[in-house]
């Protein structure tokens, strides 16, 4: 990643935003620069890239960015109807490229304290109280949170299974027993054509579903083209 686009794609993404420069999350979500295209590379902090680009460090930043942050949340719960779950939000940010990944949520608090911080945000603007009953319930009971450390994911696997043409997406913690399960069920031979090591089966496995629901003939059953195989071959992880 060239220093200077990342310098034009900061001041691009200011101008858009009215003069004031971007905080690293929704500059990634805009621009899809990551920060590991700049950090420790061209800047130690954030900071310095936005002095470069011409920029004061915003000390408002911070809390603006939370704001956008919220405002994303709160856009979700009135698509849904409801508090969202973290399977809810990672399907959301693979849809929507505009969308923050559920790891930015956990940075402005914890499931109960960004429930709060939502309520306070809707009382602010006003006219939002259908969003304020439904954050309510959260801050007051003991709800799992958004992120986990590395050590407590449960790593999954989310499958591409092959039997006559027809192919299965299904998930499972325990990949030989599924296959050796779903073969002795079926007349025609099954074979796992790839896997994807994942710690949120649920939500991977229904972003999948989602992407060739044209092409599914019943359950979890698919009929993909050679194109639509390769596409969910090329994911190793997610």
């Amino acid at each position: 990643m060239d220093k200077q686009h990342i310098i034009n794609e900061i001041k691009h993404t200011a101008e858009k935003n009215n003069g004031v420069p971007l905080g690293v999350e929704r500059f990634y979500t805009e621009t899809g620069i990551q920060k590991t295209d700049w950090f420790g590379k061209y800047w130690a902090r954030w900071g310095d890239a936005l002095v470069e680009a011409g920029y004061a460090p915003n000390k408002l930043q911070g809390s603006y960015e939370d704001e956008w942050v919220i405002e994303k949340f709160i856009t979700l719960i009135q698509e849904l109807g409801r508090y969202p779950v973290m399977g809810e939000l990672r399907l959301k940010a693979k849809q929507d490229k505009n969308f923050p990944s559920h790891s930015v949520f956990s940075r402005v608090g914890k499931k109960a304290e960004l429930a709060r911080k939502i309520i306070e945000y809707c009382k602010r603007k006003g006219g939002l109280n259908n969003i304020v009953e439904i954050c309510q319930p959260i801050t007051r009971t003991s709800q799992p949170e958004y992120t986990i450390s590395e050590e407590q994911q449960v790593i999954g696997y989310v499958y591409l299974m092959k039997s006559g043409r027809y192919y299965k997406i299904g998930r499972t913690n325990a990949l030989g027993r599924r296959e050796y399960d779903l073969g002795i069920q079926l007349p025609d031979k099954i074979t796992t054509v790839h896997t994807i090591k994942t710690d949120d089966p649920i939500g991977i496995e229904a972003y999948w579903h989602k992407r060739f629901e044209e092409r599914r003939k019943n359950g979890e059953w698919f009929e993909l083209t050679t194109e639509d195989v390769k596409a969910f071959k090329r994911r190793k992880f997610m």
